[in-house]
């Protein structure tokens, strides 16, 4: 994040002389989001890169969020904060309940260009009423299969209403930036009509990388140097497929595969965890080199969680050279090339996912093959083309 808070420093504020042609002034861009600092999370480290990205663009860009008592990072760029209250079944997530007078009237007075929405809630929804009578042109990006989450609460009666309402939501902006194939695929299957365009996430390969290998690591939490690692990295949340987590560890002990289970972390389902998984390690929240010595110390990655629509952290994890042990879902179906770089699992099947693992603990040539096919393919996924491109959509529909 170093150099996330350094840029943060060179974040323009809001422009107040009289509206020039696009040509001849900065473009202006206001960015609506449900989370951007006050957790840190695949989104709203995304779009932080992605205003960093901005700024030193040239564009002036202004930012539209709720904020938290406690931010979790130094946000980049200027954050304009939005009225909001805790999730009630996700409390350490918020929702805005709209777009109050003062926001709107900052809004109003930096006279974007464009206005990118990054949250279908009921501030992006605000925002895209006001952008239709002012005629800004509005795009946003899909981050959260939303309607995916609420068989996990309890939720599950609402989820055919919930998904007319984003398809209403996203078919009503110019375009919709999606960060994967299959992603795309899929909402076009689920009768979403809009134009969609990739803008796919990157990972930095110089940090996440094999070299950053510890035994020293390991042997902080105990692990023996030749007992194979099965890495998760999440949020601790219930729709990353957590009982399926618990049931394939529980299986691979059965069936008696030696291995380690280590679960990188935190979240309300923490302490569920632990009292089911009590010989997983479970290192806590890392970030930075911690973050990255876990990928790279680890043998394996694990990830049953069918709800991405991209997957940083499988990125992440084959960027530090591991194979990766997938659901076949939307995301990982994106990152995961069966047979080459790791293996997909229908999801939920357990007795897959437990003698998917076992093959590869069992075969260490195929997982060191898996690894280094993992580590070349995550090398095309930089982070300045994807940027640019959007930048250049941005151009094109500003005018």
């Amino acid at each position: 994040m170093n150099a996330l808070s350094l840029a943060a420093s060179l974040g323009p504020g809001a422009r107040s002389e009289p509206m020039l042609p696009v040509a001849t002034r900065p473009l202006r861009v206001a960015l609506v989001t449900g989370s951007y600092n006050y957790i840190r999370d695949g989104v709203a480290l995304s779009l932080n890169r992605l205003v960093d990205f901005l700024i030193r663009a040239g564009v002036d860009v202004l930012v539209f969020a709720p904020v938290g008592p406690a931010p979790a990072f130094e946000p980049v760029g200027e954050l304009v904060p939005v009225r909001s209250v805790p999730l009630p079944f996700r409390p350490e997530y918020r929702v805005a309940l709209g777009l109050p007078r003062s926001p709107r009237q900052r809004l109003s007075d930096f006279a974007p260009d464009i206005i990118h929405i990054a949250t279908p809630d009921l501030l992006g929804l605000a925002v895209l009423r006001y952008a239709r009578g002012e005629g800004v042109p509005v795009v946003a990006s899909y981050h959260t299969r939303y309607e995916t989450y609420l068989r996990h609460y309890g939720l599950g009666f609402a989820t055919a209403t919930l998904a007319r309402y984003l398809r209403n939501f996203y078919s009503s902006c110019r375009e919709l930036y999606v960060p994967s194939d299959s992603m795309a695929q899929t909402l076009s299957a689920e009768g979403l009509e809009v134009a969609m365009k990739p803008w796919p996430r990157g990972v930095d390969t110089a940090h996440f990388h094999p070299s950053r290998r510890s035994e020293e690591w390991r042997r902080r939490f105990g692990i023996l140097p030749d007992v194979p690692v099965v890495l998760f990295v999440s949020r601790l949340v219930r729709e990353k497929q957590l009982s399926v987590l618990v049931s394939t560890f529980h299986k691979l002990a059965q069936i008696g595969v030696p291995f380690q289970g280590v679960i990188v972390g935190d979240g309300p389902e923490r302490s569920w965890l632990e009292s089911r998984l009590p010989d997983c390690v479970f290192p806590g929240f890392l970030v930075g080199e911690e973050l990255a010595q876990s990928y790279a110390s680890s043998d394996l990655f694990f990830f049953p969680s069918d709800t991405e629509s991209f997957g940083n952290v499988t990125l992440e994890a084959m960027a530090s050279g591991l194979p990766c042990v997938c659901a076949d879902a939307t995301g990982s179906r994106s990152l995961v090339q069966p047979g080459s770089t790791g293996c997909l699992v229908p999801v939920g099947d357990v007795e897959g996912f437990a003698s998917t693992i076992r093959s590869l603990i069992e075969n260490p040539g195929l997982r060191a093959r898996f690894g280094e096919a993992a580590r070349e393919r995550s090398l095309t996924y930089g982070w300045d083309e994807p940027m640019q491109s959007l930048l250049e959509r941005y151009r094109a529909l500003a005018g």
